[in-house]
């Protein structure tokens, strides 16, 4: 399995270092945050892949700061680390708001490890073609080679389309939020690292780019959310589920 990068938010200023230390050294390089603002800024900036959220934060509680990287990112993975005396009300309010797991303290580095791990495998995946997209009827999206695949038709013979690394990371975003509108701020923070003007002005030359690649199917279309963001419409006529391939 690929390097998988943690956010570790945790507010024990003892306990955090501790876990850091532990995940640095067994191979999960980690970023450590004590409330939830400082998590959700991290991950806005960062590429994570892993987050381990306590629910006791400052200035943002983990179940606050859980919803609001959900709205960003549906699929990531994101465990809950509560203390002793919360009760099963909030264990069970911690999976219906999308936790994939939920720790109670005490608890040993081990098991903790072991959770990570098992979560990581399923979510993230080891075979290439999980990062593989199918884009309505037509098109396949290959990110680890930076290609779309365009399979013919009536509009267009087959071609394969070679992509730069930023339009793969664009179009990952948007493949993996298929028919939901992603945040202009979001996409910013996420391939070019800040949401300045200059960047806001290539974002939109990039995305100019993707449009142009779906074409030859009606069906598919990068729309603008007018002061929102963009979003990869796919008609419901397209056979589209979304998903990845082999899933």
């Amino acid at each position: 399995m690929r390097t998988v990068k943690l956010l570790l938010a945790e507010g024990d200023m003892n306990l955090g270092p501790i876990l850091k230390t532990y995940f640095d050294k067994n191979g999960f390089p980690t970023i450590l945050v004590t409330d939830g603002e400082s998590a959700l800024k991290v991950y806005s900036s960062e590429e994570i892949d892993f987050v381990i959220l306590e629910t006791s934060l400052q200035l943002m509680d983990g179940f606050t700061t859980l919803e609001a990287i959900r709205d960003l990112d549906p699929s990531i993975p994101i465990m809950l680390i509560s203390e002793k005396h919360q009760s099963q009300a909030d264990i069970v309010k911690g999976f219906e708001m999308g936790a994939d797991d939920y720790l109670r303290k005490p608890f040993s580095m081990e098991e903790l490890l072991c959770r990570v791990k098992a979560i990581s495998k399923r979510a993230i995946g080891e075979k290439p073609e999980d990062n593989i997209f199918q884009i309505g009827q037509y098109y396949t999206f290959d990110y680890n080679r930076h290609v779309i695949n365009f399979k013919g038709n009536s509009n267009h013979p087959a071609e394969e389309i070679k992509l730069t690394g930023k339009e793969s990371e664009l179009l990952k975003i948007f493949a993996l939020s298929m028919n939901q509108t992603v945040d202009r701020a979001v996409i910013l923070q996420k391939v070019w690292k800040n949401d300045t003007y200059f960047n806001a002005r290539s974002m939109d030359v990039y995305i100019t780019k993707l449009r142009k690649y779906f074409n030859y199917d009606p069906e598919v279309k990068l729309a603008n959310q007018h002061g929102v963001g963009f979003k990869l419409n796919i008609h419901p006529q397209a056979s589209m589920r979304n998903m990845k391939l082999n899933k």
